[in-house]
């Protein structure tokens, strides 16, 4: 059967001050009424019930999560005692599902993503599906980019493997993480690159093969957790394999290395929302290019992103270009161009134990 595993262990730092370590990204409203968490959910319940779903999240929000999300059960929930990125929390949700259909297959998706139509991305998770089903290989959906960006990591196309029903999937060449500004152009105008959109299809049996052959200390470490699975020990043995275990994310460990990897050629709408920087393209502007949530008052204002998340109104007057974040205990104002650099200033609170609670 198919299982679909949602990772949504990551801090959402660049939606800083609105996402907060004791309420991420994941559990924001930013494009419509519900979590980001949610409509992920929802985009895969008419292909996997919600019993064969599976949140890999920190163990710090698993309270949150359940709160808002009410068809999730504790059993949906895996909690990582702490971050060690993609590749173990991937083999964590493997474990977990071979102990109860040593057969299956797995989808792995992002708990914050933009995808439409989710008709489509279904469609190119039966297609992978059934290829993992029938061959031992690693699935990677890539997305048709529609500009040359910076921020996103890309899939170099090989050979053609398979035409399915107008879908096409290819060998993979290459990846390359995070490209420099022409280097990332020539990817786009030369039309053999797809973003990495970090949404995969497995076996179980596959992706486990293939973290033993290519991290093997991390292989033997899920080996080891395994066996508490459902015992009285599991908290203590996540804990130890977590200690064990170094962080590295699932295309450096495992994807890079491998030499069955296939991409399917995804033609939807995707987006990582990965900064406030996002809401621009999703939201309705104003006449003057400016997006606003919540009460505001804007003269001789363009091009700028507001939010207030909290009482009272946000002024802005003569400025353009500009990130206007409110909560209830910050206010951000920041450059367009620098809004990413908002870890700078998270690192900066983290080192001042009176700043802490801002995090």
């Amino acid at each position: 059967m198919i299982h679909g595993v949602i990772l949504a262990g990551g801090k959402g730092e660049r939606f800083w001050p609105l996402s907060r370590a004791e309420y991420p990204k994941q559990l924001l409203r930013l494009i419509s009424s519900k979590t980001m968490l949610q409509e992920t959910i929802d985009r895969i319940l008419p292909l996997i019930s919600s019993e064969r779903i599976l949140v890999v999240t920190s163990e710090d929000i698993v309270s949150p999560i359940l709160d808002e999300i009410s068809m999730l059960k504790r059993e949906n929930i895996l909690a990582e005692p702490f971050g060690r990125d993609t590749c173990l929390a991937i083999g964590l949700a493997a474990m977990h599902i071979r102990k109860i259909d040593p057969e299956a297959v797995m989808v792995v998706l992002s708990a914050d993503h933009i995808i439409k139509p989710a008709e489509k991305l279904l469609e190119i998770v039966s297609i992978g599906a059934q290829i993992a089903r029938d061959e031992d290989r690693l699935i990677t959906i890539g997305i048709n980019p529609t500009r040359a960006e910076t921020n996103y990591g890309y899939i170099k196309m090989a050979e053609p493997y398979k035409v399915f029903g107008g879908i096409s999937v290819y060998e993979v060449e290459a990846f390359t993480e995070k490209p420099k500004p022409l280097v990332a152009s020539g990817y786009y105008y030369g039309h053999k690159h797809l973003w990495n959109s970090g949404m995969f299809i497995w076996s179980v049996d596959s992706i486990l093969k293939a973290i033993n052959s290519c991290q093997p200390e991390t292989a033997n470490a899920l080996d080891e957790y395994a066996i508490s699975i459902g015992t009285e020990n599991e908290n203590e043995a996540i804990r130890a394999l977590y200690n064990k275990c170094d962080p590295i994310s699932i295309d450096f460990a495992v994807l890079e290395n491998a030499e069955n990897v296939l991409t399917i050629r995804g033609d939807i709408v995707w987006d990582d929302v990965g900064s406030w920087n996002a809401l621009e393209r999703y939201k309705t502007k104003d006449q003057d290019n400016n997006v606003v949530i919540g009460d505001a008052r804007l003269l001789n204002t363009y091009e700028t992103t507001i939010y207030n998340d909290n009482d009272g109104i946000i002024v802005s007057l003569g400025v353009s270009d500009l990130v206007i974040v409110k909560t209830r205990d910050i206010v951000l104002v920041a450059h367009k161009t620098q809004v990413n650099d908002v870890r700078k200033i998270l690192a900066e609170l983290s080192k001042d134990d009176s700043m802490k609670r801002y995090l």
